[in-house]
């Protein structure tokens, strides 16, 4: 059966000795402007001559081994982090192969700059920084029309979608429009981390508005002038975005990303049955964090049931992670009572307890007040400090975005509970940290389990050095997304989270953990990635929720790899360009 090309400008094919090249229904200067063809420098005399390129390009053919050198010295001539962000994305708008072959020979030097910490900079200063339109964006302006937008976005089979309203981009709140620039990050992290080809992946912007007074009153701001839509208006205008993806795109997975905590959970479960789609915030924290707790508990020669551990943060985040670690308690044996007496959860009201008015979300979360009827305590609610010392709390995970909220006491506390306390300040940005892992390790003498939501390095004291661990998203969503999109999956479900958990948990032990690491490298998130994605696919497998049943059986870490996309050129010939007509964009139509 005849397939759509992959855009009306171009598509792959391969030829009689299956060797893939690139058809293309443009030519001359807009072949150079489409930046998924733009090859620059490395097109051959030929393809110069057949696709109207001769004389537009200095005479020198160069391989993309020596562009990929010629952009890294003009990445490492700018100044300051935002300045390389704004150097990475006009190279993307331009030559996109040539972008994520740079990323894949550096991926540990600039992961920081396209992802946290940089993104949240480039976040806040969207509007003034914007260049290029990338994704799709839908607004109260346009959202009636949603059918004919999705019509007029270039690629014929989306597969990977993150979508974001801005309420709540990493510990920086309500950036309204700007949040595209997360949605942008978190894909070219699917491609170069997870093997998603960039031909099937789309960002998209949920502008539903901005309370951010500053945002409305810039002349610069580019999202619509209006505060957030809420309520009912709220979810019309996210069933209307639904409605249109999964008629165009009936295979797309959505990510649903940085969405605040009065409606994440409300729309994973409205939506996570209609089509794959998942919380990144929830789910992909979560996972994360329950991996970085089971690594440090093997640290330890312990298991996870061993730990008494305390959150501090109860929003998607927060929440997300201790429905992950309850899990993961269950999972080892203990029965519902006694897993959530071992985890307690905080908010920025003290510990969510019994008799407090809590929102729907935390509920599962709240202890009973026989669990602290013999505590010692100075008010009706216990803070923090307080909570740590009367649970002899072992682990401790903040998701707060409280910057300092871990003190001196607050560690000293922890430390006294056990010889090897872990501490994970996880909050994003660098800026929103609970604590510098350099001083978790001074009050703690050196004892502390350490890692971190942003990169920072590892620490070295009276002459030892301690690693510290990045409790990164980006080892769980790539890899997630990946085996989701490859076995053609129905529904995201929670047990294929959770085993995307376990996969992270036992690569660090068996390559990192003797060297006292809890995380891997971000060097080798490739690798975690293939991981990830084979262990999500089994899992979906056993539920009956993978479309892909001939995957059953197969090596499928064999399979990841072939289908894991990588940067290269292929040749590139002169297609008919009726394809185009047959877009289905082409013409615009009215609705």
């Amino acid at each position: 059966m005849k397939r759509d090309p992959i855009s009306p400008y171009f598509d792959i094919k391969t030829d009689a000795e299956g060797h893939e090249y690139m058809e293309v229904y443009l030519e001359g200067i807009a072949l150079l402007r489409l930046v998924l063809s733009n090859k620059g420098t490395a097109f051959t005399e030929d393809e110069r001559v057949a696709l109207g390129l001769d004389g537009l390009l200095p005479p020198q053919v160069n391989t993309l081994e020596q562009q990929v050198e010629r952009v890294y010295r003009g990445f490492l001539r700018e100044p300051d982090p935002i300045a390389k962000y704004q150097y990475l994305r006009a190279l993307q708008e331009r030559a996109e192969t040539l972008f994520y072959a740079l990323l894949e020979r550096h991926l540990e030097e600039m992961m920081p700059i396209i992802y946290t910490p940089t993104v949240g900079q480039a976040v806040q200063q969207f509007s003034h920084l914007y260049q290029n339109p990338r994704g799709l964006s839908f607004s109260p302006l346009n959202i009636d029309r949603a059918a004919g937008v999705v019509r007029n976005f270039p690629w014929n089979d989306v597969r990977m979608i993150v979508a974001t309203d801005s309420s709540a981009i990493l510990g920086i709140g309500d950036q309204g429009y700007g949040g595209l620039a997360i949605a942008i990050g978190k894909l070219a992290i699917y491609t170069i981390g997870g093997g998603v080809d960039p031909f099937h992946t789309m960002p998209v912007k949920l502008d539903v508005g901005t309370d951010r007074l500053e945002l409305l009153n810039d002349e610069f701001y580019l999202g619509v002038r209006q505060r957030r839509l809420r309520g009912e208006r709220y979810l019309s205008f996210l069933d209307k975005f639904v409605k249109a993806i999964h008629e165009r795109w009936p295979r797309a997975v959505i990510q649903w990303e940085d969405l605040s905590k009065d409606v994440a959970f409300t729309i994973l479960e409205r939506y996570r049955k209609r089509l794959p789609s998942f919380n990144d915030d929830i789910q992909g924290t979560g996972a994360v964090a329950l991996a970085g707790l089971l690594s440090a508990s093997r640290l330890k020669g312990e298991a996870l049931r061993d730990q008494r551990i305390v959150i501090l943060g109860a929003g998607a985040g927060g929440i997300g992670v201790a429905w992950a670690i309850t899990q993961g308690l269950l999972r080892e044996g203990l029965n519902p009572e006694e897993a959530r007496d071992r985890v307690c959860v905080l908010d920025s009201r003290g510990l969510l307890v019994e008799g407090r008015n809590v929102e729907a979300y935390k509920q599962a979360f709240v202890q009973p007040r026989t669990h602290i009827a013999d505590w010692r305590i100075a008010n009706d609610i216990p803070t923090l400090l307080e909570t740590i010392e009367n649970t002899k709390a072992t682990a401790l995970l903040g998701l707060s975005g409280q910057t300092g909220a871990f003190n001196h006491p607050v560690v000293q506390a922890m430390a006294r509970n056990t010889a090897r306390p872990i501490i994970f300040p996880l909050s994003n940005p660098t800026s929103a940290c609970e604590a510098l892992p350099e001083d978790i390790l001074d009050w703690s003498e050196g004892r502390a389990i350490v890692a971190a939501g942003s990169p920072f390095p590892d620490v070295e004291r009276d002459g030892q050095l301690y690693p510290v661990g990045q409790g990164n998203n980006a080892f769980i969503f790539p890899g997630l997304g990946f085996g989701t999109i490859l076995a053609e999956c129905r529904e995201v479900t929670d047990a294929m989270v959770l085993e995307a958990a376990y996969a992270l948990a036992d690569y660090t032990a068996a390559a990192h953990l003797k060297a006292g690491r809890i995380y891997p490298p971000v060097r080798e998130l490739r690798e975690v990635s293939i991981r990830v994605g084979s262990r999500v696919i089994e899992q979906a497998l056993k539920e009956g929720v993978a479309g892909r049943t001939d995957l059953a059986g197969r090596d499928l870490d064999t399979y990841l790899r072939s289908r894991f996309w990588k940067p290269r050129y292929l040749p590139i010939v002169r297609g008919d360009h009726t394809a185009m007509i047959d877009h289905p964009g082409y013409p615009p139509k009215d609705e």
